[in-house]
């Protein structure tokens, strides 16, 4: 299970993304429409986010790269922590690599600031590196979640006031989704770093 709660609409989200490698070759998951010959893939669109550092993060600061996303909040009293684990050992994995970035968006913007987000990075002690976490306007990253294939939402009755996943998302330098995987499962986790490594090497 991806969600501290999984609703009926979670559920359609997984069913949609539920396809992983075949063959040793990563599908493109999501959508896609079939127009004779040509056939055109679900990509993400373009946004605007601020990180730890004050600074823009926008498709641009990919460029050439490929990407894993997750949502979160600071404040979360429930599943972040626990994935917050997993996606350092992803990023100490990956690191010392110029075309690998991680995205974690927060949920809940109007808390999460520039001057919090900073103090969160230093709680996880994360160097000034290729990890950003970012805010930004709130309806928009509640709007663009479902295009990362992730759900944001604000609910009272959910822990934390927020009703979101512990995914994590490989985005392609198409700003294609490539793989995803249950940030609160270690072994899952595992074959994503594998299914990461496996889009690195694609020519």
């Amino acid at each position: 299970m991806f969600f501290a709660c999984e609703t009926e609409q979670d559920k359609d989200v997984n069913n949609k993304i539920r396809s992983l490698n075949v063959n040793g070759i990563l599908p493109i998951l999501g959508e896609k429409e079939i127009n004779g010959k040509d056939t055109s893939y679900h990509t993400i669109p373009d946004y605007n986010f601020t990180n730890q550092y004050g600074e823009a993060v926008n498709p641009n600061t990919f460029k050439d790269a490929i990407y894993i996303v997750d949502y979160f909040f600071t404040s979360c009293p429930t599943i972040c922590p626990k994935v917050k684990e997993q996606e350092l050992r992803v990023f100490e994995k990956f690191k010392d690599r110029k075309d690998v970035y991680l995205l974690s968006v927060s949920v809940d913007p109007t808390y999460d600031t520039v001057e919090r987000l900073a103090w969160y990075v230093d709680k996880l002690e994360i160097p000034k590196s290729n990890w950003h976490l970012v805010t930004g306007d709130k309806d928009f990253i509640y709007e663009i979640a479902e295009d990362f294939f992730h759900i944001a939402q604000e609910d009272p009755d959910a822990p934390g006031g927020f009703n979101h996943d512990g995914r994590l998302i490989l985005v392609d330098k198409n700003k294609r989704i490539r793989s995803f995987c249950d940030g609160l499962d270690e072994k899952d986790v595992d074959r994503f770093m594998l299914d990461v490594q496996m889009l690195l090497d694609e020519k």
